[in-house]
Formats: C-alpha cells, structure tokens, sequence
C-alpha cells in the first residue's frame, strides 16, 4: 500500500517537503505576527476603521492559504505515484481556490460592515441604504456559491457547459426575479410609510404626532401585506421559471383557501374587524384604550390582534373579534377627571378659588403649559359624602398626559389647601346619642326615681 502511495521515497524527499512546509509555516507567522500587527498599527493612525477592518477579516484566511499552500508545495515533492498525485493536485487546487473565493467574499462583507456601522448612521436616508446593502450581501453569497461550484467542476475536469447553459437560459431571470421582489419588497418599506403620511388629512384639531401615530398604524399593516404579496408573486414566478406547473398549486391553494375558511371562521372574522379598526381609525399605536375588558397602551395592531401593555407590564394579545366596544382615552386630546374633597366646615366659595387659582397657575408653568390644552377648573359640587363634599375638577391635556397633569395637580393643591387651612377629610364617624340628659337627671334611666 505505501509503494502504491508513494512509489520510491527516499530521506531526502521527506526533509525536504518537511522544509518546504516548514518554510510555509514560518512565513504564515511572519504575516500574522508582523505584517498584520504592523497593519494594525497603521490602521490606529488613521480617522477611519476600514483599514483595520479588512485586516481584521483578511488576516486568518491568508494564514489558513499559507499554512494549505505549504501542505501543497510540500506533497509535489513527494514522489506520489500518478493517481494519488492527480487526486492530491485537485484537491488541494479545488480547497485553495474556494479559499480565494472566500477571501474575496470575507473582504466585501467587511467593507459592507465598516460603512453599515460608520457612514450609515450619519445618512438620513439610511432604510433605503441598509436596505440596498442587504439586497448586495445576498446577491454576492449567491455569486459566490455559483463561482464555487464552477470552479469545483473546472478543477475535476467535469464539463461545466449544462451548468453554464441552463444560468444563461434561466439562471439570469430567475436572479432578476430575485434582485426585482427584494428592491420591491425594501421601496415597499421605505415609501409606503411617506405616502401614507403625505396623504393623510388632518382632522379638525389633530396634531402632528396624532397624524403621526396614524400613519404608523396604517403603515405596519401596508408594508405588511405588501411585502407578503410581493413575495407570492416572486415564489410562484421563480417556480414557473424552474418549469414547475404551478396550476395544480394554485388549485390546491384555492381548495385549502375554502377548507381554511371553513374551519377558520373566528380568523375571518378578526381580519375584518382588523380591517375596520384600522379603516375607521379607531386607535392606533402610542393609544391608551380600553378593549374586550382590557385596558393599556396600544403596542402594536394589525389586521388579526391588538397588543396591549398595561400599568403593571403584562401584554395583552386580544383578538380583534373579540372587540365589541372600543374606548379611546388618548385619541386627539385627553381629559382631566378628578374629584378633591373638602370638610363640611369649609367655604366652598374659597375653597373654588384656590383650586381654579392652582390650576390657572399650573397651565401657565413653562414647564407643563405645553401639556396643557385647558386650565384645570372647578366644575360644580359633585357630591356630599360622607365625609366631606367632593367637587369636580375638569381640563384638557395633550393625549396620553391627563395623568402626569392630574398627578402635579393634586400635589399642588395639597400644598395650597395646607397653606389655606383648608381642610381634606378622611373617613370618621360621628357618635350621636339623640339628647343631652345627664344620667342624674330625672328622666335618665339611671336617675333618682329608678334607683333601686
């Protein structure tokens, strides 16, 4: 078997592909120990990171070619007979060729990196850019593997002419196909968004950041069925052009379609639900509401579910057939709803004042007058309870920020209700015995005439 192999090896063949090899391994720690930290260095001195990037990436492969390109030179060396040295050669041809592949690739990822993580985030329109960059790593792994697979055949000598053929007869639609649904699918994301925004109207007293909350809403579900529609298309387009017959598919597709709405009413119905709440703009994203029994900030909405977060954190999945009423408590402007109450004993009059005092002085701060759509008022004399006599306090706030208002108000009042002597009751009870006799009174029932 070794004769087979090797045929007449000699000592000093295998001293000498051992320095041969050795030689190799000696220059891969050279580059590794000296060039590139040589490199590095240079790359410190310099205001941008790419220099230090490509070596980053280029370093470990051009060692892992040295390192191979030894074990090659030193295998010629040996005297191997024909077959296994035929083998050896194509082998090691097909292993550093793919290195060379994968060098070329490792090095435009790392460019691709370095402007993703540097020049991108300095760039307003940095979604198309990203987006396009991704469309340019695909597309390259995807040349990639085809120029690997070229090179293997063309190193073992396997005609490469089928291959070749079928990519100019189909390969280039079926890339074009490709490159076309993800430039789509990324103008889908990026646009549609804009021109949701630039085409809405503005209702009577909305806001910017309501039109806002708006067009976000109805961009999610957009882009989102855009985008899947696209990719249909794409599939079934890349399939007729593989010459599958996408007929019985599309049969298939409609029975199941049936079949699926059948068995899948409750899915229908939240869909159109879905599609009416957006439709109708009953919330949307950034709103507090109250839904199927369920109160919290809307997270996210599409055409099946609302996602809720409520005050203690949890997220609610409700189902958008489940929804029969929707209350709003942030949409296009909120309200301050609260009652303070006051001691029996206390001037209403006064005690009217100073509230509508605290609350023209809290709309008129800088630091809550942005908030703030209408000063707190004291409305009327809500109720007499108890224990002391409520009254109603109403205003208008920015949405969503009635609570930071109502949670200031009480504070100051407080501090003025103290400062005026104004009492705030708590929860006592009044002992009433229904007249003043004393018990040594006559009509006392321990009095002189009961005494035993």
């Amino acid at each position: 078997m070794f004769e087979e192999l090797f045929g007449e090896l000699t000592l000093r063949h295998i001293l000498v592909s051992l320095l041969i090899f050795a030689a190799l391994i000696g220059l891969a720690w050279l580059f590794r120990n000296l060039v590139v930290r040589f490199a590095h260095k240079l790359g410190s001195k310099t205001s941008t990171g790419l220099d230090d990037a490509i070596v980053s990436a280029a370093s470990k492969p051009i060692v892992a070619i040295l390192v191979l390109g030894g074990v090659y030179l030193a295998g010629l060396y040996l005297p191997l007979e024909l077959t296994p040295r035929e083998f050896f050669i194509k082998g090691m041809s097909t292993v550093l060729s793919l290195l060379g592949i994968y060098i070329v690739v490792v090095l435009l990822n790392a460019v691709t990196n370095w402007y993703l993580r540097e020049v991108l985030p300095n760039r307003k329109e940095a979604g198309m850019n990203r987006g396009i960059l991704q469309i340019f790593r695909f597309g390259l792994m995807a040349v990639a593997i085809l120029a690997a697979v070229l090179v293997a055949l063309e190193v073992w000598g396997i005609s490469s002419v089928p291959v070749t053929g079928w990519i100019f007869e189909h390969g280039w639609r079926i890339a074009l196909i490709i490159l076309l649904s993800l430039i789509v699918i990324v103008v889908v994301g990026q646009m549609i968004p804009r021109l949701v925004v630039s085409t809405l109207t503005r209702r009577t007293g909305e806001t910017d950041e309501e039109i806002r909350k708006r067009g976000a809403t109805l961009s999610r579900v957009l882009v989102g069925t855009g985008q899947i529609a696209v990719l249909l298309i794409a599939v079934f387009m890349l399939l007729s052009e593989l010459q599958i017959n996408i007929a019985p598919i599309l049969a298939g597709v409609g029975i199941a379609g049936i079949a699926i709405g059948f068995g899948a009413q409750s899915l229908v119905k939240d869909i159109v639900a879905g599609l009416f709440i957006i439709l109708e703009n009953q919330y949307r994203v950034g709103d507090v509401v109250r839904i199927a029994d369920v109160a919290g900030l809307v997270e996210d909405i599409n055409l099946r579910r609302t996602v809720l977060r409520d005050l203690d954190g949890i997220v609610h999945v409700v189902p958008n057939g489940e929804i029969r009423v929707a209350s709003n408590f942030t949409k296009e402007w909120s309200r301050v709803n609260m009652n303070v109450s006051v001691a029996y004993g206390e001037d209403l009059d006064h005690v009217i004042s100073v509230i509508n005092r605290v609350g023209k002085e809290l709309a008129e701060d800088s630091q809550w007058a942005p908030l703030i759509l209408k000063p707190p008022q004291a409305l009327r004399v809500d109720n007499l309870g108890n224990s002391g006599i409520e009254i109603k306090i109403l205003g208008d706030t920015k949405p969503i920020r009635q609570w930071d208002v109502m949670g200031e108000l009480r504070r100051r009042l407080k501090k003025a209700f103290d400062e005026e002597g104004i009492e705030i009751p708590w929860p006592h009870t009044k002992v009433y015995f229904g007249n003043s006799l004393s018990w040594d009174s006559p009509g006392s029932p321990m009095g002189r005439d009961n005494r035993p």
